[in-house]
């Protein structure tokens, strides 16, 4: 197992008016230079992922949809991840809902950090995806990055004159480096804790051989 963690940055909207896609790069930027990672910007339009609709989870059954399994195989890469998500009625997007129940082997015992927006900040809809990242076996960073109030309608064109993200460096940029370093040490604790299972595993197929 390589020891540079792999981190994919998830844009978590796919509306062709969405906003998700500036501070999907601005974080993808910081997260570049903010540790040794190898990081990717993954954008849920360009996977064309159809709605759910396998006979179970592929915990249980292997996903039939090629898309589906192509979209495994994609994050199934990854030691860590970053969800950008708008909070549309208390929630995430459906986009990102259905991204996350396309898989679940993929996601098991791995980190993620959030970067959510909307007048409240994405606030609700970042506690419900920790809940479902519980469900997945993921561990959440305590710290997230909340796009809210006066800054969201500077830098979201609802706003009327939208700036870029990092005129709001000043208020959020210590929440992403907060969330950045958790998420390093996150990432860290499972790729050991995972390795160490691969290793015992081995050992147990030898012993039994």
């Amino acid at each position: 197992m390589s020891q540079t963690p792999k981190i994919a940055v998830i844009l978590g909207s796919t509306r062709k008016a969405r906003f998700g896609a500036k501070p999907a790069e601005w974080i993808t930027a910081r997260a570049k230079a903010h540790k040794d990672w190898q990081v990717d910007l993954l954008d849920l339009q360009e996977f064309d992922l159809p709605m759910f609709d396998e006979v179970a989870s592929n915990a249980w059954a292997q996903s039939e949809d090629p898309k589906a399994r192509a979209w495994q195989d994609r994050i199934g890469q990854y030691d860590g991840y970053i969800f950008v998500t708008p909070e549309y009625n208390r929630s995430i997007s459906g986009a990102l809902k259905n991204a996350l129940d396309q898989a679940y082997v993929e996601w098991n015992r791995k980190a993620f950090g959030i970067v959510s927006y909307g007048a409240l900040g994405g606030a609700r809809a970042a506690e419900h995806l920790r809940t479902i990242g519980i469900e997945l076996q993921m561990a959440a960073t305590r710290s997230a990055v909340h796009i809210a109030g006066a800054d969201f309608f500077t830098v979201h064109p609802l706003g009327g004159d939208p700036k870029p993200i990092n005129a709001i460096e000043g208020t959020i940029g210590g929440s992403a480096d907060a969330m950045l370093d958790e998420l390093d040490w996150w990432t860290r604790a499972t790729m050991a804790a995972r390795a160490a299972d691969q290793n015992r595993a081995d050992q147990d197929i030898k012993g039994a051989a």
